[in-house]
């Protein structure tokens, strides 16, 4: 080939990056994916690596958790309040939430204020607060005798019957609003064409709105119940020491007896339980619209 006959190359396989506003996107989005990997994910992993690291390499720390039966009082008082906590907070979120929807817009203001205020009141404050009213000499006690309806002071504060009414207090708005969310959307018409069938009022919500509401059901209830999981201040306070659920267990080791190989076993113990109940139900149900991610 002569000097005078340029040599023309072939483009490159593969893609160019271009600058265009799909790019530009994930451009903006990469310093919090980058915060997140080194503030959450990283940190993640260290809990992960010193569960099987302290006190010695090995699974010792899975190991307790199988023939502990300190560790299974834990679990086993944590479950059982976590349990109690949601069945009665998504009871109670729903009737709050079926009141909203049918309410008129004035009352609705007043009620969305309401649900709205406990999030701007610090957790600690409420805490204390009930424990003020449940103790013998409290308000809820004195009122109950003075109405003559018991004898002697009830028991509501340093057991688990004060815990689950603080959890509750706390946890109805988590309930309250995706069921709101999901109740708003239900067509009426559907209810009122029952009822034009023939139908009862009890009827027609019993075989029309409430199969409707289920997504907003089941959506509270995993809310509710995982937050209640990682519960720490309220039952701290409210059980007094009597109550001890997985996240005190935790910070007691990790604060105080400095046992890390054991509170982080119990930590991870606690992620691997959240990851593994909402796989169980992405079984069942569309998780991402169930949490309006789509």
């Amino acid at each position: 080939m002569s000097a005078g006959v340029e040599t023309v190359r072939p483009p490159r396989a593969g893609r160019r990056w271009r600058f265009n506003a799909q790019n530009v996107y994930w451009l903006l989005i990469l310093p919090a994916v980058a915060l997140l990997l080194v503030f959450y994910i990283f940190p993640l992993f260290q809990v992960l690596w010193l569960s099987v690291t302290e006190p010695e390499p090995g699974l010792g720390n899975y190991a307790d958790l199988a023939t502990s039966s300190t560790i299974h009082n834990i679990l086993w008082t944590t479950f059982r309040v976590c349990v109690v906590t949601t069945a009665i907070t998504v009871t109670l979120g729903y009737l709050v939430a079926y009141a909203m929807v049918h309410v008129g817009r004035r009352q609705l203001t007043w009620m969305m204020f309401g649900v709205l205020l406990t999030f701007w009141l610090s957790v600690l404050i409420r805490a204390f607060a009930w424990v003020m009213l449940l103790l013998p000499n409290g308000a809820i006690n004195g009122t109950l005798q003075f109405l003559g309806l018991i004898d002697q002071p009830l028991s509501l504060s340093r057991n688990e019957v004060g815990v689950v009414i603080g959890m509750v207090h706390f946890m109805l708005p988590l309930a309250i609003l995706p069921l709101y969310t999901n109740m708003i959307g239900i067509n009426r018409a559907f209810v009122a064409a029952a009822r034009g069938l023939g139908a009862s009022a009890f009827e027609a919500f019993y075989m029309v709105f409430l199969p409707l509401s289920l997504p907003g059901i089941v959506g509270a209830t995993v809310l509710v119940f995982i937050f209640s999981l990682g519960f720490y201040i309220t039952p701290a306070i409210l059980g007094g020491g009597k109550v001890v659920m997985v996240a005190e267990f935790i910070a007691v080791h990790f604060e105080e007896t400095l046992q890390w190989g054991t509170a982080t076993m119990m930590a991870s113990t606690l992620l691997i339980a959240v990851f593994a109940l909402l796989f169980g139900m992405s079984r069942f149900v569309d998780l991402k619209k169930l949490f309006a991610a789509r």
